[in-house]
C-alpha cells in the first residue's frame, strides 16, 4: 500500500521531525509513504509553490490512500484532500488530541484518528 501524507507546509521546516516520525510509523506498518515537502524538495532545493503543488498532485494520483495530518489548518492540505476525494482516494485524518478539525475535512474522510504522539498511530491505523 502507498500513502500520501498531507500536512501543513512550513517554509522553515519546523514540522519535518513530525513528518519523519509519522513516515517511520507507516513504514513499520508496511505502508510506503510520500510526504511531498520532504520527498520532493531534496538536496536543499526548494520548489516554487506552483511546481510543488503540481508534483504533489501527480504523486497523489499514484497513491492508494491519503493520510492528512490536520492538527494545523492549512489551505494546501485542504486542496490535497479535496483532490483526493475528487479522484475517489480514501482519506484518513490524523490529528493531535485536542485539535480542532475542519468540518469540511470530516465530511470527506473515512475516519479520524486522534493521537498524543506519533508512536500511538501504529496501533490505531488499521483498515
Amino acid at each position: 500500500m502507498k500513502a500520501y501524507l498531507a500536512i501543513k507546509y512550513h517554509k522553515d521546516g519546523r514540522n519535518h521531525g513530525l513528518i519523519r516520525e509519522i513516515c517511520e510509523v507507516l513504514r513499520a506498518l508496511e505502508i510506503e509513504t510520500i510526504a511531498p515537502v520532504i520527498h520532493l524538495e531534496t538536496d536543499g532545493k526548494k520548489l516554487e509553490p506552483k511546481e510543488l503543488m503540481q508534483k504533489s498532485l501527480a504523486e497523489l494520483r499514484t497513491c492508494d490512500i491519503l493520510i492528512a495530518e490536520c492538527s494545523e489548518k492549512s489551505v494546501g492540505l485542504g486542496i490535497e484532500a479535496g483532490y483526493a476525494f475528487s479522484i475517489a482516494k480514501p482519506i484518513i485524518l490524523i490529528a493531535k488530541e485536542g485539535s480542532e478539525v475542519s468540518p469540511t475535512l470530516l465530511g470527506i474522510a473515512e475516519k479520524i484518528i486522534f493521537y498524543n504522539n506519533p508512536a500511538e498511530l501504529s496501533r490505531k491505523i488499521r483498515w
